[in-house]
């Protein structure tokens, strides 16, 4: 035990390791998610004047999204740094001092691990904070460009005026009908307004449907105000006639990437308790899940170009090579992940999948050098 315990302390060589990797790694992600927010920057100069949409909120916009932008580059800046980090150690001379030393790939790979794993405790709890919360309020500006009276409240609660009834939903729910998403609200309440401002009518169900262009109401008890009094009827389903445009909901609905593994668990709670199928949320959530492992699992995946071909190679081939490696990565998860859902298969079953494939060909290669 103290045999392993000192051939796996930090050393000189890992604070060595991790300063050369760190640099390359913190300006690759700077970049990756610079030009991804510079590019919907320049979407939505052009959306500028729409419904009011100022300068300003569209500044506002970008900056709510950029902590999300952030924790999803992660893993390809990761991947990217890592490579530079080493190869410019390889480059000097330095990676072939460190195995002459004594280190196997396999610790010298360990030490990039390290860090990654590190900043990753940090991007997680990036993601499940400052993340969700920023893109629910960036898709609350965007509700307001695309639909004008349209706001969402705090705790993503609908608000819309619709002539002289004012809506209120406590949640916005995607799901999946036939391959294609449909927007479905939650605890609906439908207040109703004369001319005057005096409530006349008051409608509350459980869940609001749509098919098509056509809503639903289901579970609605109708009450009606008069000058005699108020009466109320219940309803199991009801058409609803509505100028909600559920195009602009599904656009402007927080995707379920997005949310946080507390709001992901709550959404399928509800869907689950009101016979809805929640795939959507369920894959979300268990990538969401499986995020930190993988990451960790694809550095470890990617390091070994470091030790062979990037010896001779300067810094655009080590982007190159690290770019690569991630995008093949993350079309290949999205297409295990895609299929397996198709399939009908488990969301835990289809995310564990990549995981393993990753542990497999991390075992493979270390093992063989």
């Amino acid at each position: 035990m103290d045999a392993y315990a000192t051939r796996f302390r930090i050393k000189r060589a890992d604070l060595l390791i991790a300063s050369s990797v760190l640099g390359g790694l913190l300006v690759t992600w700077l970049i990756l998610t610079g030009l991804d927010t510079f590019m919907e920057f320049a979407q939505q100069i052009g959306a500028i004047g729409h419904h009011g949409y100022s300068l300003g909120k569209a500044v506002a916009y970008i900056l709510l999204t950029v902590p999300r932008r952030a924790y999803q580059w992660f893993v390809f800046a990761a991947v990217i740094g890592g490579l530079i980090g080493l190869g410019g150690l390889a480059a000097t001379g330095e990676l072939t001092a460190l195995r002459a030393a004594g280190m196997s790939r396999l610790r010298i790979s360990l030490s990039v691990v390290g860090l990654v794993a590190v900043l990753m405790a940090c991007v997680v709890v990036l993601g499940e904070t400052a993340a969700p919360a920023g893109e629910q309020r960036a898709q609350a500006i965007q509700l307001q460009r695309n639909a004008g009276q349209m706001r969402v409240g705090p705790g993503g609660g609908l608000w819309q005026r619709d002539g002289n009834t004012i809506i209120n939903a406590k949640a916005t729910l995607l799901r999946r009908v036939q391959g294609r998403p449909e927007v479905e609200l939650a605890d609906v309440r439908v207040f109703g307004f004369d001319d005057a401002g005096e409530l006349t009518s008051f409608r509350h169900a459980r869940l609001a449907t749509q098919l098509g262009k056509q809503w639903r109401l289901h579970d609605v008890r109708s009450t009606t105000v008069t000058p005699a009094g108020a009466t109320s009827t219940t309803q199991k389903q009801v058409a609803w006639h509505t100028y909600l445009d559920a195009d602009v909901l599904k656009a402007s609905a927080m995707h379920p990437e997005y949310l946080s593994l507390r709001d992901l668990s709550r959404n399928i709670d509800y869907m689950h308790a009101n016979q809805q199928n929640p795939i959507a949320y369920t894959t979300a959530y268990w990538t969401r899940m499986f995020y930190p492992v993988n990451s960790v699992l694809l550095v470890l995946c990617a390091l070994p170009f470091a030790f062979g071909t990037l010896r001779s190679g300067g810094l655009g081939k080590r982007l190159f090579l690290g770019a690569l490696v991630a995008i093949a990565w993350y079309f290949l998860q999205r297409a295990i992940i895609s299929t397996g859902t198709v399939l009908g298969a488990p969301p835990l079953a289809v995310n564990l999948i990549p995981a393993l494939l990753l542990s497999v060909i991390v075992v493979w290669y270390y093992r063989r050098v």
